[in-house]
């Protein structure tokens, strides 16, 4: 980077000079010298510049023509990341020949080479690595592409949209040329030419049309397929079913590909996957991906409508594709599963990363105003909190006018490039529900805190709940305003759910109620009740907000037992266990005799669903211990761990009963029944090895008929054992990539006596490659996450090995490099001890000339 970057406004946004209406590619592939031919037919924008601005960036410029006549280089300007045309006509038809290589591409963005095929991925902005063109989303285009390559070398040659015509040329060389008939920006483009096999099946929709559905793969993965052509089938009959969505075109082809920055991309009709988000057997794939490969199939599928037929206007928008498509399939995956165990877990997500997002120096809203470098801004806040402000427009107006207004917005603005307000006015209409103050959640950025206080006059039998919503990221109340907070609550007593009555109100039935907190302070007087309510609070986690309350021990027990929200419950838990965690850094720490028994309770109610019992059991994970000032993340990791062992040692012996009971299935399923089994057996299984036990893991790791059971005994021996199977394991799947990555996550993850030459020496195996963002965040993602000892070492060892990495990585792929250093932009809220050393290592990598944007983007925030 040879100079500062340029920041990027959201006020700023202007429509283009000239939009695009039809667009005729041509490729000629060439492993490092790819043609490529674009024919643009385009239109100025009555108020717009008589200025044609097309983005490029690493191209080789050919030609350039405008209305069939060649033009001169004093006829245009050029300059790094940009080609501009003066031009007075409003018609015209814009001709450009590049060159491009795609064997060298390393940054895998535009089209680049990945093992046996050549590929793209030009979400957001790689499509001017491609040829120049105005690269923005609000320019819709139809797209016919022809591809050319050698038929030995590239059999298999996709593009978007239908196939039209393929044939045989001379020197071995072939084509096929594809039709899109539905406008798209450029980022949606896509093409896939390479030595591929197919696994496929046919779907029909819900009108009686059949769509040939084609999943293509290396060879060496076809057993591999059948799970994610299932997914794909159960997705599209859902979205029919739910949101009354049919797909449009003759046929669905996915592309699973090894080096990939993201997890897979929404192309329209040509769905390109990162190969550990798609590829899946028992054998080699854990419960938790099977779900989460299940879960992107949707998201990527339900993208034709929320984020192809309607796009985003520009990429503040970003959140209107992604975080409407978040919630759809977080809805498709609870009613393909266990809704209260899904819901626990993207709970758990959501407050161990993206709070820790909205506390740091990167934080933004769920629609930013402005950014650096888009690439940046993929974010859990767009995407999971996004997800969540779509939740809660669901949750104030209900799923029967949440349907109107989601069909309302496809059909209103189809074909079109929206913006966020485009969502809002339709679910409004819908509604007849006013936005306005509710639009505060995407432009305001930080976690909300909720503090409750409870208020009970035993002689009235009134209860009162005083509510409170503050913005800590944001300051006083001058700089933000009051959120509009649903609050699912119910109020408990010793027989059940109480029936909520409003003091003054006639008498209610209904034992749950959403209350909208929609000022800075409020107080709701309930009653007259009998007895003392115990209020269950923020149900089903109905807003995305921190709960600050002045619940006692004691009443959090009693939730934890009777309370019949699942999230409650489990949240119940995890604040006892975090209470718990704090009290054991003192040398001379015992387990609460009254925290043991609640938990064994809970491991003892075989009645409740085992997934729900082990997240009960499970403590806080290390990113949600890290919240807060002052933070020591090694004191605390010590404190964890003398209660993990406290736990293993007061539950012995129900662990021990769980472990020898061990529930096997003859045929694995990926079903919720099976999953919740395997996490209650193997957590147990884990605290048994953790008392030094390690006979059980070790049968199970050699006799497991399912990589679940098989990489849960190698996790726990590998952490608390002296002697672990590692070795064996890595050659036993020595020839799979995908597992091997899980191998390296777990070598770079904590464990006693490691050291950094131990991670270092990851890297030197024969499968690492530095190029493969799986391989990199596998092993320095972990590393940064996962391994606190090291990487918070306090000789700032380990954050100097990762700003090594980072920098090394940044060189080929800047995308790849900013996501990792984000555990070093978290010095502010540790101790001063760790907190020096952090920002040091981040003061040296501002310090390098050549820092790619990306990266200078994540650094420089973070040192303000």
């Amino acid at each position: 980077m040879s100079m500062q970057p340029s920041t990027i406004y959201l006020a700023d946004y202007r429509p283009p000079n000239f939009s695009v209406s039809h667009v005729e590619l041509d490729f000629d592939i060439h492993p490092t010298q790819t043609r490529v031919v674009s024919t643009m037919t385009m239109k100025r924008h009555p108020q717009g510049e008589a200025i044609i601005v097309l983005n490029g960036f690493e191209l080789t410029l050919i030609a350039i023509e405008l209305n069939g006549r060649e033009l001169l280089a004093g006829e245009y300007h050029r300059d790094e990341e940009s080609l501009s045309i003066p031009c007075d006509e409003f018609d015209v038809t814009v001709r450009v020949i590049t060159e491009i290589n795609p064997l060298d591409n390393k940054a895998l963005e535009g089209l680049y080479r990945s093992a046996s095929m050549f590929c793209t991925q030009c979400e957001a902005e790689g499509f001017r690595r491609i040829s120049y063109f105005p690269d923005r989303p609000d320019v819709l285009a139809t797209y016919r592409v022809r591809i050319e390559a050698d038929k030995a070398e590239c059999p298999v040659l996709l593009s978007n949209g239908n196939l039209e015509l393929s044939g045989e040329l001379d020197n071995q060389r072939h084509f096929s040329v594809w039709y899109d008939p539905f406008p798209k920006p450029s980022y949606l483009f896509a093409l896939v030419a390479g030595d591929l096999s197919a696994q496929s099946d046919v779907f029909v929709t819900a009108s009686g049309r059949e769509v040939a559905l084609h999943l293509y793969v290396e060879a060496k993965d076809l057993d591999k397929c059948d799970f994610a052509l299932e997914a794909l089938k159960r997705s599209m009959i859902w979205d029919e079913e739910k949101y009354g969505r049919e797909y449009d075109l003759d046929l669905f082809n996915i592309v699973a590909v090894d080096d990939f920055n993201m997890g897979a991309m929404e192309n329209k009709s040509l769905n390109i996957f990162n190969s550990s988000c798609v590829l899946a057997k028992p054998e080699t794939t854990t419960d938790q991906a099977f779900q989460r490969i299940e879960g992107i199939v949707a998201h990527e599928y339900f993208h034709n409508w929320s984020g192809n037929r309607v796009t985003c206007r520009d990429w503040f928008q970003l959140s209107l594709k992604e975080g409407f498509t978040v919630y759809r399939d977080a809805q498709f995956s609870a009613d393909m599963g266990s809704a209260a165990v899904k819901r626990i877990e993207d709970v758990a997500l959501l407050r161990a990363r993206q709070f820790a997002e909205d506390a740091g120096p990167l934080a933004h809203p769920v629609r930013p105003a402005s950014y650096i470098e888009i690439s940046n801004f993929y974010t859990l806040t767009v995407y999971e909190k996004g997800a969540e402000v779509v939740r809660m427009i669901n949750t104030l107006i209900g799923d029967d006018a949440f349907r109107k207004g989601s069909d309302l917005y496809f059909d209103r603005n189809d074909g079109t490039a929206a913006t966020i307000e485009d969502f809002i006015a339709a679910m409004a209409e819908a509604s007849g529900r006013d936005f306005s103050a509710f639009m505060s959640w995407y432009s305001q950025a930080g976690t909300p805190e909720v503090h409750v206080t409870e208020r009970w006059d035993e002689t009235s039998g009134f209860y009162e709940l005083a509510f409170e919503q503050r913005l800590p990221l944001a300051g006083g109340r001058e700089n933000w305003k009051p959120l509009v907070i649903p609050i699912r609550l119910s109020l408990l007593g010793e027989a059940g759910a109480l029936a909520i009555q409003q003091a003054g109100a006639e008498s209610a039935d209904n034992t749950e109620w959403v209350y909208e907190l929609d000022q800075y302070e409020a107080t709701v007087k309930f009653g007259p009740f009998n007895e003392r309510p115990v209020p269950s609070l923020l149900r089903d986690f109905s807003a995305p907000v921190k709960l600050v309350d002045t619940l006692t021990d004691e009443q959090l027990r009693f939730l934890i037992a009777r309370d019949t929200d699942a999230y409650v419950r489990w949240d119940s838990s995890q604040k006892l266990l975090l209470a718990e965690i704090e009290r054991a850094k003192s040398d001379s720490y015992s387990l609460c005799p009254k925290l043991s028994e609640a938990l064994a309770a809970v491991l003892a109610d075989d009645a409740a669903d085992p997934a729900l019992r082990a997240y009960s059991l499970s403590l806080p994970s290390e990113a949600l211990l890290q919240q807060g000032e002052s933070v020591d993340p090694v004191a605390l990791f010590t404190a964890k761990d003398r209660v993990k062992a406290a736990i293993a040692t007061e539950l012995q012996e129900q662990f021990r009963t769980i472990v020898a009971q061990r529930v096997s299935w003859d045929q694995y399923q990926p079903s919720a029944e099976q999953v919740g089994q395997r996490l209650l057996q193997n957590l147990a299984l884990d605290y048994v090895v953790k008392l030094g036990e390690c006979s059980a893991a070790e049968a199970q790791f050699a006799s497991a008929n399912n990589m679940t059971d098989q990489l849960a005994a190698l996790r726990s021996l590998f952490r608390y054992a002296d002697r672990h199977p590692m070795a064996e394991f890595i050659s036993q799947w020595a020839e799979d990539g995908l597992v091997l990555n899980t191998a390296f996550a777990l070598q770079a993850s904590a464990r006693d006596g490691a050291t950094l030459a131990d991670i270092q020496r990851i890297t030197e195996h024969q499968a690492f490659d530095f190029d493969n963002p799986n391989k990199v965040r596998a092993v320095f993602g972990s590393f940064g996450s996962d391994n606190t000892p090291l990487f918070h070492a306090k000789d700032g060892s380990g954050y100097e090995y990762l700003g090594d990495m980072v920098l090394k990585i940044d060189e080929s792929n800047p995308q790849t490099a900013s996501r990792l250093a984000a555990p070093l932009t978290r010095w502010r809220n540790l101790a001063p001890a760790y907190s020096a050393a952090m920002k040091a290592v981040l003061e040296r990598l501002a310090g390098c000339p050549t820092l790619s944007k990306d990266l200078y983007e994540v650094v420089s925030k973070s040192l303000l």
